[in-house]
């Protein structure tokens, strides 16, 4: 077995930091050893993470200031392209030294491709659209820091200019006013289990004393509020004083109009960002680790480039 210390082949590195994107440097390690019968030490892996992963973030920041919005000029509408795009945003924890728990934000954009799959509300084979060529970006910082991430992997996937687009997301208001600001052609959509976890508890509220009559209200609001019939949902809510449950539905009433997003080929659930902010929690949230801030974002950027198949093309740009 040979010893690999000291100093490594940019191939080596490469390698180094891209599997440091996949599993703990720990891992590496043992990865190292015994696949590639070589003894590399945890130190030197995470020594090449810090110096090309910073490396990496400065590319990517070099990129966000060239497309940014206001350095951009899109065509005229009718030379959009037809791919339909999606677009998801959601939050995250990560343990930071001396700061606690701080929020990352991640960001995904993709493809929307139909699929033949059964579908439970008509019993019928029917085609759903699905995510596809996915892209990731994650930031550990506010709204206005993750902006510039989310709009270059937005440009970088062509979302600008296609001629149908969506936001899929929960409810959360900074979610949307990011999407009026960058996207505002596309449709918001509020994810579709969001929804239905909010009239379960509209539900429970309406009838506190009565489950049956809560559940006999909640299958009947279904078919409801997929219709994008929310007057059913909202008038009996205002009528009994829930106006804390029924202003979720009065806001996001153009949000939640299921059965036309539906219909015009649009996700309707926002299940590809919660996925992806779960695998970015696996490397950086595991069983007692922290991070210095500097040293999250640089993971951030390796894991989402490792996760999305771009983590090649980035370290060439970099080199």
């Amino acid at each position: 077995m040979g010893v690999v210390e000291g100093v490594y082949s940019t191939s080596m590195a490469q390698h180094m930091v891209w599997l440091s994107g996949r599993l703990t440097f720990g891992e590496c390690v043992e990865v190292f050893e015994r696949i590639g019968q070589c003894i590399v030490g945890r130190s030197s892996i995470w020594r090449r993470f810090q110096t090309h992963g910073e490396r990496l973030v400065a590319v990517a920041q070099a990129e966000e200031s060239q497309v940014c919005p206001e350095r951009m000029q899109l065509g005229a509408a009718s030379t959009d392209h037809a791919t339909v795009k999606g677009a998801s945003m959601d939050g995250g924890m990560v343990n930071i030294r001396t700061e606690g728990w701080k929020e990352m934000k991640v960001g995904t954009v993709y493809d929307v491709a139909l699929r033949l799959e059964y579908d439970e509300r008509s019993g019928e084979y029917v085609q759903l659209p699905h995510a596809q060529n996915m892209g990731y970006t994650a930031v550990l910082g506010d709204v206005e820091q993750f902006r510039p991430a989310l709009w270059a992997l937005a440009v970088a996937h062509a979302l600008p200019s296609a001629r149908q687009s969506s936001v899929t997301a929960d409810g959360a208001a900074w979610i949307w006013n990011l999407s009026a600001d960058l996207f505002p052609d596309s449709a918001q959509i509020v994810d579709w289990y969001h929804a239905l976890d909010h009239l379960a508890a509209a539900a429970e509220a309406l009838f506190p004393t009565d489950a049956k009559r809560a559940e006999r209200w909640l299958n009947q609001r279904q078919d409801d509020l997929f219709l994008g019939n929310l007057d059913a949902i909202t008038q009996p809510l205002d009528a009994a004083g829930l106006f804390d449950h029924s202003h979720y539905f009065h806001t996001h009433l153009r949000r939640m109009q299921y059965l036309e997003f539906r219909e015009n080929g649009l996700p309707i659930g926002s299940g590809t960002v919660e996925s992806t902010v779960k695998q970015f929690k696996t490397r950086l949230t595991g069983t007692g680790m922290r991070w210095n801030r500097d040293s999250a974002q640089r993971m951030l950027l390796i894991r989402g480039a490792v996760l999305d198949g771009s983590f090649d093309d980035r370290w060439q740009q970099a080199a």
